[in-house]
């Protein structure tokens, strides 16, 4: 990674007002498909990043690709004593909390292992995170799905009610409750940590081998050269590439840290509306990157998932100032690039693409980075 490394550093510029740098940092979910980007993105701005996660559930794994960019602790978040060992060994000045069950189908097949691990799992860190000192920001990340899904054509603010119908969506909404409780009840102070939660979803990237996602579904039917099975061709969701949900982490982090309680609440991040395609759309431009790429919709009856679902980001970029970077175009062409470099070498090309974002988002004047 030196070279790379050195690549990155060499573009000068310095990124969320330097406030990373020389940080103790605990990251939950570090092995997973966001936290292992969140933990490179990190260790890119020299901050001192403790992750605790279950090992990689895929093989491969990008996590394992990227070299291990953070100190590694394997546990499960249901078990406190293995959050206090984590939390007594980073001690911590921000935590970003990323560990979850996060895939619909599987939310169904065991639904316990979602309320455990998405409910008191959560508890189990932000009690932690309560009696250890260091602690000074939360950032807990749940997903686009908290919001009750009445298939409205217009997008889900940030006050919207809550709900769920499938385990996953419910666990995740409730989620949402446990933390404004602990808000509530314990961080009103003024000397208190400040948290805040992020609400993205239908993230692509290179280096996601999930089940049942779109975009590792059709890598790996493309590599098999078998036609992709699919759903819904015509569900509707928020694609966005995993960078720029990140941004946005990183940019709530920030502003806790900094000790701006108007913060320490719910946010949005998602595409623009013309970036909520179906997932015929997305199909059809990704045969652009593989033309062999061939799809039919599966004949089997499917358990329930929302047909449409549209972000209302206007608080995220009024209030946050936090814009996308990259289009939907721009960012699947990126994601079909890293799969594609990696089939070829084995390599991750993360740090490069890192890299490319950082361009574009200095480019385009986004106000995190100068």
């Amino acid at each position: 990674m030196g070279q790379r490394q050195s690549a990155l550093e060499g573009l000068g510029v310095r990124q969320f007002g330097d406030i990373y740098r020389g940080r103790k940092i605990l990251l939950t979910g570090h092995t997973g498909f966001k936290g292992s980007w969140l933990s490179c993105w990190l260790s890119q701005l020299g901050a001192q990043v403790t992750g605790l996660a279950l090992p990689p559930g895929t093989s491969p794994s990008h996590w394992d690709l990227l070299g291990k960019p953070a100190v590694d602790l394997h546990g499960d978040i249901r078990d406190l004593s293995v959050v206090q060992d984590a939390f007594g060994q980073a001690q911590p000045e921000i935590v970003f909390h990323l560990a979850a069950q996060a895939l619909v189908r599987r939310s169904y097949r065991d639904p316990l292992e979602s309320w455990s691990t998405n409910v008191m799992g959560t508890a189990n860190v932000l009690d932690v995170c309560r009696r250890t000192p260091s602690v000074r920001a939360v950032v807990v990340i749940t997903t686009d799905k908290v919001y009750a899904n009445r298939e409205w054509p217009w997008g889900y603010r940030e006050n919207d009610r809550l709900g769920g119908h499938d385990p996953y969506s419910a666990s995740k909404a409730a989620c949402e409750l446990v933390i404004d409780s602990y808000r509530k009840a314990f961080w009103s102070a003024d000397d208190t940590p400040l948290m805040a939660t992020a609400r993205a979803g239908n993230v692509i990237g290179g280096g996601d081998w999930s089940e049942d996602r779109l975009i590792p579904d059709l890598v790996r039917a493309v590599q098999d050269g078998r036609s992709l099975e699919i759903r819904s061709p015509q569900a509707t969701r928020p694609w966005q590439h995993v960078l720029e949900c990140l941004s946005g982490y990183l940019m709530l982090g920030q502003r806790l840290l900094e000790g701006q309680k108007a913060f320490a609440e719910a946010w949005n991040f998602g595409p623009p509306a013309d970036d909520n395609r179906t997932v015929a759309e997305v199909l059809t431009h990704m045969q652009g990157f593989w033309p062999e790429l061939a799809w039919k919709v599966s004949a089997v009856p499917q358990p329930h998932e929302a047909q449409l679902l549209y972000l209302d980001c206007a608080k995220s970029r009024a209030q946050l100032h936090w814009a996308p970077v990259w289009s939907l175009e721009e960012g699947l062409a990126m994601t079909a690039d890293w799969y594609r470099s990696h089939h070829a070498t084995g390599n991750a090309a993360t740090l490069d693409q890192l890299g490319c974002y950082l361009q574009s988002a200095r480019a385009s004047g986004c106000s995190w980075i100068d």
